[in-house]
Parts: structure tokens; sequence; C-alpha cells
């Protein structure tokens, strides 16, 4: 790289690793010894190549290729993760129990059973035979156990509460209440047809994701974070609290290759953070500007996160259109955060950097293009329309080109060896999950599950709306309507939902189970199944900044050296875009621009009225806007905040009559504290 570009601009890529492998569950790996820690990275490896070929060169009979994926993700599970004592005891062999070692193979053997006896299925699908019996057996205990080495106890209690639901959900009474289904029934549906284990979340994993991952590490490795860490610097870093916005931008930019909220804070966070402190922020605060801006990885198009290509699966559209309808409310997650570092570093009178701390902008330019290109590809060939795994394979290709040819960035075998064993390593936590999470698909399509929790939960909410039926009949007509209500409670009940469960479960599981229980009840309120599915998932995101359970913030004030919990609270102050535009594009859904009745009218009205609402929400909060505001100025700004937001004619227009007077007396505050020039 440059050699003029500041140390403090400079990238450690495995000082990243090792503060995200500190924070990250699905992370901390065995420390192997011997030939096992060859044998294993090999193993790895070879899993990225697979599925880089497959990409490109076509993928196999789908029950092939899922299940082989499978089995070598969950056997590299039972190897590189601990089991906790129980699973401790007997000899070892490189590091790893014995016993370890056979539930590796194991796994291996039950997965792989599916698929070789893949085309006798079609005689006694319904009927399972005792090998059946045994192998689905197996492969669903040993899931379990693969999920809670990879990401704790949380998400296989819910998994077996929804098995539970199966087998016993004939003693329910009311709407829960179902016929109920026997073991071999279970088996069956969950491990020998395409509704469970080896359902969409696997096949979306071994298709999609894992390629995208992999995508991500190398072109971190070639180069292309740190110029993306570069270009924000140069652009916002000269200005007032100049490092807060270099990590809002860069933060976007990088998250839009990673998708990965923790490793976004860790890696654009280990450069941002101390140079937000340097410059007079907080600790905590520092920290949250971080979390924030990086749990917005998740939602940010080209790459977003695992969960976004389930969800084209659940939906049958278009990765074009999914991107299509994430732009706006991503920008507005990232303008709601830039708001507040603004004023926050103009309440604080803070500075910039200095020149001699910013990078160059030619030598920057000179060194880092070429990193680009393998990200222009991959949009190129997703807006052509083509495969995401096939734009996932242009991508790495052209990564690794450019990484060998690039004179100023050179790609090393060993570099490429270590990006293709660490993208592997990413996606087995996520693999694991997909194939837990496809048994509670299962359930929900065994039972109807979705269809009975989403009629409890409108029912709640139309009960709550009737109760203010009398304060509605009060207002003028177009304000609020019942049913309007009735949708406003419904989100706000899901919204609490996803909250309380993302406080446990990663994004991308707890999307596939709030996908097959919760979207359905808003999808019913007449909501497009678009709106309804990115609802859910921002919720789910936004557990990663809320306490007590906020592993972004919790990583983020690793690295400041601030209050967990207080960064937490701070983090989710900072993202409040996340927690309001959901309601937006779910009530105009115009804002995703992709639905039907899109007009460029009905478009511009919301996306700029929800700007400027998010605007003067951060004023708000933030308490300073031409100079410092009382409490009372901070909450009339705030109502009038949320009714622009809301897309609503009448409560916008009331919302800015609000905020306009509270804005006017705080320039005009500001002219009085202006010191006067002296008279001579």
């Amino acid at each position: 790289m440059s050699e003029q570009r500041s140390s403090s601009t400079r990238l450690d890529l495995e000082a990243a690793e090792r503060l995200e492998k500190q924070t990250d569950s699905e992370l901390r790996f065995r420390n192997l010894s011997g030939l096992a820690a060859p044998i294993v990275s090999a193993a790895l490896v070879a899993l990225s190549v697979f599925h880089y070929w497959t990409a490109g060169f076509g993928i196999m009979t789908e029950h092939w290729h899922k299940a082989i994926h499978l089995a070598a993700v969950l056997a590299l599970v039972f190897i590189m993760f601990p089991g906790g004592r129980i699973f401790s005891f007997g000899p070892k062999w490189g590091g790893v129990p014995v016993l370890d070692w056979v539930l590796a193979t194991a796994i291996i053997i039950a997965t792989i059973y599916l698929p070789v006896v893949f085309d006798e299925l079609t005689f006694r699908i319904g009927m399972p035979n005792d090998m059946d019996m045994l192998m689905g057996t197996i492969m669903i205990v040993l899931t379990l156990e693969a999920v809670r080495r990879s990401m704790g106890i949380i998400l296989p209690i819910i998994v077996l509460v929804f098995i539970a639901y199966a087998l016993w959900g004939n003693l329910l009474s009311g709407v829960l209440s179902h016929p109920g289904a026997d073991w071999a029934g279970f088996v069956n549906h969950v491990y020998l047809t395409q509704e469970g284990i080896f359902g969409i979340p696997a096949k979306v994993v071994a298709t999609y994701v894992f390629h995208f991952v992999l995508f991500g590490v190398i072109a971190t490795r070639m180069g292309l974070g740190q110029f993306f860490i570069d270009i924000a610097t140069i652009i916002a870093g000269r200005y007032a609290g100049g490092p807060a916005k270099v990590a809002v931008l860069a933060s976007a930019m990088f998250g839009s290759i990673s998708g990965s909220s923790i490793a976004n804070t860790v890696t654009t966070g280990s450069l941002t953070i101390p140079a937000m402190k340097r410059v007079g922020y907080k600790p905590h605060f520092a920290g949250a500007v971080e979390a924030a801006a990086s749990a917005g990885g998740q939602i940010t198009p080209p790459i977003m996160g695992a969960a976004a290509f389930i969800m084209i699966e659940f939906l049958e559209i278009t990765l074009t259109t999914l991107l299509l309808a994430a732009a706006i409310p991503a920008a507005m997650h990232f303008w709601g955060v830039f708001v507040q570092v603004h004023f926050e570093a103009k309440r604080l009178g803070l500075r910039g950097l200095e020149q001699s701390e910013l990078p160059k902008l030619w030598p920057t330019l000179r060194d880092g293009w070429p990193t680009v290109i393998p990200l222009v590809l991959l949009v190129y060939v997703i807006l052509a329309g083509y495969t995401p795994y096939l734009a996932a394979f242009v991508g790495i290709t052209a990564c690794v080109v450019v990484g060998f040819l690039n004179p100023r960035n050179r790609l090393t075998l060993r570099d490429l060896w270590i990006a293709l064993d660490t993208g592997a390593r990413y996606a087995l936590a996520v693999g694991a999950a997909a194939a837990a999470v496809g048994m509670v698909v299962g359930v929900v399509t065994l039972t109807g599950a979705g269809f009975r929790v989403g009629f409890i939960v409108t029912q709640a909410a139309a009960s709550a709306a009737a109760f203010f039926t009398p304060v509605l009949d009060l207002m003028p007509a177009g304000f609020v309507s019942l049913q309007g209500l009735t949708l406003f409670l419904t989100l706000v009940f899901i919204a609490i939902i996803c909250v309380l469960m993302g406080a446990g479960i990663p994004t991308t599981a707890l999307y596939i189970i709030l996908a097959a229980i919760a979207a359905p009840s808003i999808v019913q309120l007449g909501v497009p199944p678009i709106a309804a599915h990115l609802f859910v998932l921002y919720f789910g995101i936004l557990a990663d900044l809320t306490p007590p359970v906020c592993v972004s913030a919790y990583a983020a004030a690793g690295i400041a050296g601030a209050n967990p919990f207080r960064t937490g609270l701070t983090a989710f102050r900072l993202g409040i875009a996340k927690a309001t535009v959901p309601f937006v594009f779910a009530y105009a859904p115009v804002m995703l621009i992709v639905t039907d009745g899109f007009t460029w009218d009905a478009f511009l009205l919301v996306t700029l009225t929800c700007a400027m609402g998010v605007l003067f929400i951060g004023i708000g909060l933030t308490g300073y806007a031409f100079t410092h505001m009382g409490l009372l100025s901070q909450l009339l700004l705030i109502l009038g905040a949320l009714l622009m937001i809301a897309p609503n004619g009448p409560l916008a227009i009331v919302g800015a009559a609000l905020a306009a007077p509270v804005l006017l007396v705080n320039f005009l505050k500001s002219r009085r504290e202006a010191p006067r020039p002296a008279v001579t």
C-alpha cells in the first residue's frame, strides 16, 4: 500500500480477526495441534474451492450439493468447536476428543445417506423404514448439538420447543391446537422431505451465502476494505467530528461487502474508535457510533447478509429486486447515524482530523482503484439478471486475478489460502443454524403454526385498537383509521417480539423463524410480502444494538474501553432510524420502489418527509441544532419528527408545524448568543 498513508488509517486484518474472535461466539474455535491442524485447514480450503467451482461450472444435483455442503459443515463444527465438559473426556487426537471425531463421522454418514437412497424415497415417503428412522434421529440430534456448540444454547432450545409443539400440539386448546404428529411422522417430514433440515435455509447457504461470505473475505484481503476506509477518511475526516463521520461512511461501504455487524465493527472500528476518542468523543459514544453504523451492513446492498438470500428464496424474487428495495431504507439508517454524530460534534465543539492524519487522494486512488473492479463486476452480473452464485464466482475470480496482478497490494498464495480457510470458517455457524432452523420451518409447514400465530397477533392488535375507537371518532377524517391503528399495533407487537428473540439468536436464524411465524400476520393486513419480510429483518438486526445482548456494541465497547451497556443504549439511540423507517415502508411500500402502484411523486414525497423526520429526530435526541436547546424543545421536535416520518399527509403537516417553530427559535437564540464584533 502507499507509503504515504498515515499509520492511524492502516488496517491490521490480523488484529481485527483476533478482536472478532474475542467477541463473536461463532468464531471461538479450538486450537488444533499436530497433523490435525493442517488436515482441517486443507478441509476448509477444499470446502471453499468446492463452492467456488460449483458456482462457476455448474451446481450438481441439488440433493447431492446440499448433502455434501451440510456433511462438511456439520462435521467441521464437531471438530473445530469444543463441546464442553461432557464431551471432553477420553483420549484426544490433534487436540480433539476422539468422541468428537466419532460424532463428526456419524453426521457425515447420516447426511450422505439421504442422497444415496434418494431415488428409493419416492416409494416410501410417509412410511420411513428402520434405517430411515435411525439416520433421521441421528441427524436431528447431532444438528442440534452442532448448533449448540457454534451458536450457544438459545437457538437449540427454541428448536426443541417447536419440535415439542409438533409432537404434542394436540394437547393444546384453541387456535394453537393441531392434530399432532408422532416421531416417525416428524422424522419423515424434516429429514426425508425438502421441508426441514434439507429445506430452503440449507439450500440458500449452500448455493448463495457461502459464496458471498468467501467473496467478502477475499475482497478484504486484497485491499478493498482498506480502500473504502481511506476514501471515507478523505471525504469526511477533515470536518467537525471527522472520525465519527468516517466511521459512518466506512461502515456503510465496508458493510456492503461483509454483511456482518461484528466483522464490520471490529474491522473499521479498530481504526475509527481510537481516532474518535483522540478528537474528543467520549469512549462509550465512540463505540456506539461504530456499532450503530456497522449494524447497517446486513441491510446494505449489494452483499447484505445471509438472511437476504434466504428472503429471495422465500419470496421467490430476484436478488436485483431485493437490492433495489433495500437501498433507500439502508440509506436512511446511515443518514440517521450521520446526523447525530454531526450535531454531537457541533455540540461539543470537536475538531476534524489534521491534514497529516489524512491519506493522500492521488496515492490512494492510484493504489486502490483496482480493488474496486471485483465489486463492480459482481454488481454488474447481478443487475444483468444472472444467478447470485455466478455473480459471486465472477467476483471471487476477479479478486484473485486483481490481487495477484496489482503490484501495489499484491495477494500472495499464503494470503489466498488464509482467505479460503477463513471464508469457510465464517460459514460454519450459519450453515449449522440453517440446518437447525430448517426444522422450525418444517414444523410450521407441518402444523400451520405461522397462520395460527399470525391470527393471535392480529386479533390482539384489533382488540387493542378497538379500545381507542372513541378517540378516533373525535379526530378529523384522514388522520388515523381503525385499520391503520390495528396495523400499527400489530407492527409494534412484532417489533417487540423480534427484539426480544434477537437477544439470543443470530440474525439469520431469527429471520427464518420470524419469516415463518410473524411475517404472515403482517401480510394478512395488506402489507406487501417484501415489506413484511424486511420489517422483521430490520428489527431482528436491531437486537445487535439493544441491551442486554448487544453483540456489536460489546465488540465496539471492548475496543473503546467503555461500559458495554451504556455503549449499547447510545448505539440504539444513534440507530433510531432502523427502528422507525420499517414502519414507513410498511405503511408506504412505495419507498421500496419495487412494489405495485409505484409512482415517482409518491416515492419522493415519502422519502423526503422521512429524511426530514430522521434529521429532526436526530437533532432532538442530540439537543443541538444551531445552539443548545432545552428539554421541552427537544420533546416537541421529536414529536414533530415522528409525525413527519409517518407516511400520512395530514400528520406530516402537523409534524412540520410543530418542528418549524422549534428550529426557528433555536436559530434566533444562536444569533443572540453569537459574539458581537468589537466597536472601534
